[in-house]
């Protein structure tokens, strides 16, 4: 952060002394240009076989001199300027390493199928994006399989989410009701709150509107009264308030900009959810997360003096802890406490308990074998004994 902000510091400077340079350029070649306008209708007065005077001869000469120096002047406040400039880059080449190659891993990408994992997900990003041209450029210029891509639900996401934005609210309450069943075993109050900016967007058109207001909840939002009842308390005591307008009552924060976005983002969440998709782009969280290690990679680096790179090849895992938000659940085995990877992923034993294999592995060595050459070994959270073998492996 720090040295975003030196960077910033020099951005600034750069921008307050352009400002100053335009406005007293703009002022300094408007003068010169209505000086030489008047210089030039007072030869123009003159008749055309008659010769300039001493003294319009002085004059041209001046205005010419005085014209000369300051552009002059104007070629060296530019100058000046792209030295302001320059500092730019020097403060950005100060504070920031340019060379990542010490970071990184050399070999992800030599990968054809890794290649074409990343290429998928920049694809889905453009789709999420709504950017369908440039998504399906990127197909035919990679040659991925197109089949293996899916536009939809994208698209349709994408479009409902914008006309959420733009207030229009059609094809979202469309989609609710569509889904209905599933969004009521999720508990989603999405279909609610649709038609509560509709009836919000009927009332903002004043006392005329209020017989269509009130067909409208009777119709659409009277059947969640028992679900919400204050929340429908507020929006029968907006009627009151109709002639002073809802942006004048107490009810003015249903009509606020803050609920709009709300009703988009919450219909993204259950729509990605009932989807199955995640909400967020694989490509932004993976870039978001890059950004908030790399700054401590690129500390370790300066601390240690040397190449992290041979770390990154004994594991398949960053160096040093970072703070991310998690998107996925993780398993920490209760006996060893450590967390699980591929090489030590959890186990189910037959009884229900889970613990890591590594754990299993020790419990084995020190049991003794069966009648049937299987090692018997007995759980740790509870009295049954069980094989090894009856272990089965599990993803979280």
């Amino acid at each position: 952060m720090e040295a975003v902000e030196k960077v910033s510091s020099e951005v600034d400077k750069v921008i307050t002394k352009f400002t100053a340079i335009s406005e007293h350029s703009s002022k300094l070649i408007s003068n010169e240009i209505s000086s030489l306008e008047l210089l030039k209708s007072s030869l123009l007065d003159q008749p055309a076989d008659s010769s300039l005077t001493s003294q319009q001869v002085t004059l041209v000469k001046n205005s010419l001199s005085r014209t000369k120096e300051r552009l002059q002047r104007l070629g060296i406040d530019h100058r000046d300027l792209h030295g302001t400039v320059s500092k730019v880059g020097k403060a950005i080449e100060r504070n920031f390493t340019a060379e990542y190659t010490s970071i990184t891993r050399q070999d992800l990408f030599q990968n054809k199928r890794n290649i074409e994992l990343l290429d998928k997900n920049i694809v889905q990003h453009f789709y999420r994006q709504g950017m369908d041209d440039v998504a399906e450029s990127l197909v035919k210029e990679a040659k991925l399989p197109k089949e293996e891509i899916s536009e939809e639900p994208y698209a349709e996401l994408h479009r409902i989410f914008e006309d959420i934005h733009q207030r229009n609210l059609t094809l979202a309450i469309q989609w609710a009701t569509k889904y209905s069943n599933e969004l009521d075993e999720k508990n989603s109050p999405l279909l609610f709150k649709l038609h509560r900016l509709q009836f919000l967007q009927i009332l903002m058109n004043g006392l005329p509107s209020q017989n269509e207001a009130i067909n409208y909840a009777r119709n659409n939002i009277s059947h969640f009264v028992s679900k919400y009842p204050k929340d429908f308390q507020a929006l029968m005591g907006c009627l009151l308030y109709l002639k002073t307008g809802l942006e004048n009552s107490p009810y003015k924060y249903l009509v606020r900009d803050e609920m709009w976005i709300e009703a988009a983002d919450l219909f993204l969440k259950d729509a990605c959810a009932l989807a199955a998709i995640a909400k967020e782009s694989p490509l932004s969280v993976i870039i978001n997360a890059g950004c908030v290690a790399l700054p401590a990679l690129l500390n370790l680096k300066q601390v240690m003096n040397r190449q992290v790179q041979g770390i990154w090849s004994g594991r398949d895992e960053l160096p040093i802890e970072i703070e991310v938000e998690r998107y996925h659940s993780i398993f920490a085995c209760p006996i060893l406490r450590q967390q699980s990877t591929d090489e030590n992923p959890p186990m189910r034993l037959r009884c229900g308990h889970v613990i890591s294999r590594d754990a299993l592995n020790k419990l084995s060595s020190a049991s003794i074998m069966n009648n049937n050459h299987y090692r018997s070994l007995k759980c740790p959270y509870c009295p049954m004994e069980q094989s090894i073998n009856d272990a089965k492996q599990i993803n979280f």
